[in-house]
């Protein structure tokens, strides 16, 4: 029946009960429930992820009907990692489970856009000349770059075509490369969590004309600088299920259960276990309701909150009272054992004389022989052994990554393969004369009027009998 004869049998739907009374059974239409069996049928179900803006790659059933997504759900067929470790399924977040309404959304934007002044004044020049030439006369006439390009962050796009943008990006570099060289062309290549086909096409592009290739953190702007600078890996960190063998966790910098949420549940499931954890937001995140201790240091202050985490940990486990564990940690799997070479400056003078001033890692190339390195010894780094207080090149710097057996951090030398016990500061080396004397680092403070010093140790006579010093290294310094 329609709904409209079943209105007005409203009162004569009713045509029995069941259950002693307790329920009706009636002859109004329940056609409206199709559009609920509907909704989940499908003719097949393949596996997908959402790839776009999000390196979580979580594996997902997608149901299609008549070639359109209805609806996805997680997959289930994880394999297990370890037996003592929790499951990685479901993985997946409320975005990826509504993907598809993306897909079919009205704002999805499926043409180029360009912003409208410039592409009426391409137009123009198009009209008349080829597309090098015609770019050339908008990005050398003052009066044009300025209309368009005031025009940033004003919105004003306006629909064009692929075989026109395509154009315009091949005549500004062909024109960027002929004036100023290729170098001067910069490009992101999307993430290759979202295709590899997609990011190796790029990067191949810029790599064969000789431009330049930034990062995808560039284009997203969310680089964690602290991971690259730390581990010398750009943010290459473990498998998330190994948050499970830890005991003591800082998130700082990541709001997991929003940015990093398929693997979020095992940063809470290992505080079954006891382990501590600590979040360290300005405000109170997702992450802080998850964590046993919170810090909310003011906005920007960051950099000086992880200095003075620093500064307790040299001074209390290397300085005052040195940690075998600190001190084993830091000689094999970090960078503290490597000599640093310091300029002198007459310009930064101090009560005692000129002061020197930090500059970079002594190579092996900085040093006669280049210390018997064959291979790259521009790209390997040295230190002091203590077991023969000679120069060494150990294994693990990027030098060695090409050579069979040495890309890895086992205390060696590199040439001979001997084991290595690096030297991590020179107080105290009664072999070698040595003076203290101020080196000045860089600092990014508004004041310039003060200057930060330290303390160093200088080698005045340091053991280049064996391995002479070209003069760039007159004297070498190395920081404690």
């Amino acid at each position: 029946m329609s709904n409209f004869l079943d209105r007005l049998q409203f009162l004569k739907k009713k045509t029995g009960e069941f259950s002693d009374g307790h329920g009706d059974t009636t002859n109004e239409s329940r056609e409206w429930e199709n559009s609920y069996r509907q909704r989940r049928q499908h003719d097949k179900i393949v596996r997908s992820t959402h790839g776009v803006n999000c390196t979580g790659s979580c594996s997902w059933k997608i149901y299609v009907k008549n070639g359109l997504v209805t609806w996805e759900t997680q997959q289930t067929d994880y394999p297990r990692t370890r037996p003592d470790l929790p499951n990685h399924e479901p993985r997946g977040c409320p975005r990826g489970a509504s993907y598809s309404w993306y897909l079919y959304s009205a704002n999805r934007l499926k043409y180029p856009k360009v912003r409208k002044p410039l592409l009426k004044l391409w137009r123009a020049a198009r009209a008349t000349q080829d597309p090098v030439d015609a770019w050339g006369s908008i990005v050398e006439d003052e009066a044009k770059t300025k209309s368009y390009k005031s025009k940033r962050g004003l919105g004003g796009f306006v629909r064009s075509s692929w075989e026109e943008v395509n154009e315009i990006i091949a005549a500004a570099n062909v024109y960027t490369t002929k004036t100023y060289g290729p170098d001067r062309v910069i490009g992101f290549s999307p993430i290759p969590a979202m295709s590899m086909v997609s990011y190796a096409a790029g990067a191949r592009y810029l790599s064969l004309i000789g431009g330049v290739c930034l990062s995808f953190y560039d284009w997203y702007c969310d680089l964690p600088p602290a991971s690259p600078m730390v581990w010398g890996e750009q943010t290459d960190v473990p498998e998330s299920a190994d948050w499970y063998n830890s005991n003591y966790i800082i998130a700082w910098g990541s709001n997991i259960p929003q940015t990093r949420t398929p693997d979020a549940h095992f940063f809470t499931e290992v505080r079954y276990k006891g382990a501590k954890t600590v979040s360290i937001t300005p405000d109170y995140a997702e992450v802080s309701k998850l964590t046993d201790e919170w810090l909310n240091p003011k906005q920007g202050t960051d950099a000086a909150l992880g200095m003075a985490f620093g500064h307790v940990i040299l001074k209390e486990f290397h300085l005052e009272n040195p940690s075998e564990y600190f001190t084993n940690y830091v000689r094999q799997y970090t960078d503290f054992p490597m000599l640093v070479i310091l300029d002198k400056h007459d310009d930064l003078a101090v009560a005692d004389g000129s002061a020197f001033v930090s500059t970079r890692f002594l190579r092996a190339s900085d040093l006669a022989g280049d210390l018997g390195q064959e291979n790259n010894p521009d790209w390997k780094t040295i230190a002091t052994d203590e077991n023969t207080n000679e120069l060494v090149s150990p294994t693990g710097s990027i030098g060695y990554r090409h050579e069979k057996g040495k890309w890895n951090i086992d205390q060696r030398e590199g040439k001979s393969g001997t084991e290595t016990k690096l030297q991590l500061s020179l107080i105290g080396d009664n072999d070698n004369a040595t003076q203290i004397t101020p080196v000045a680092f860089p600092h990014f403070a508004a004041d310039t009027s003060n200057s930060a010093w330290v303390k160093v140790v200088i080698k005045k006579q340091f053991k280049f009998v064996t391995y002479p010093v070209k003069p760039l290294l007159v004297p070498t310094v190395k920081n404690t």
